[in-house]
């Protein structure tokens, strides 16, 4: 059984074959699967890079594998097919959308009222 923010074996399973396979020679990588489980628990908890427990490895580790992924698109083909196998099943409503408030920031000018220290909105006469 996983852990709380680490992946099943089902779930690897699916997207084993986007990470790079272990190296023949040289210092042996650390274990794909143990950095995407640190990346998830840090990205789930909120906590700084040093407080990830020392189960995941070192947490500079963690972040340059986390960096490559994501230089390489390797989250943006997880997402997609994740999208796709989901679609498959039926489980996504492609009629339903949503927008997070958290993300997008709406300015005073945007509720109608002018700009601090601007011209105020006048009504055009014709």
């Amino acid at each position: 059984m996983a852990k709380r923010y680490e992946l099943s074996d089902e779930a690897w399973d699916v997207i084993a074959d986007l990470f790079t396979p272990t190296h023949c020679r040289g210092r042996p990588r650390s274990n794909d699967r143990l950095m995407l489980d640190g990346v998830l628990w840090l990205l789930c908890s909120g906590a700084a890079w040093r407080d990830m427990p020392e189960r995941f490895g070192p947490w500079r580790t963690v972040y340059h594998r986390f960096r490559d992924w994501r230089n390489r698109g390797t989250f943006d083909q997880l997402l997609k097919r994740l999208h796709l196998r989901l679609n498959d099943k039926g489980l996504i409503d492609l009629q339903t959308w949503m927008i997070d408030s958290t993300a997008v920031r709406a300015t005073r000018a945007s509720s109608g009222a002018g700009k601090k220290g601007g011209l105020m909105n006048l009504p055009i006469m014709l």
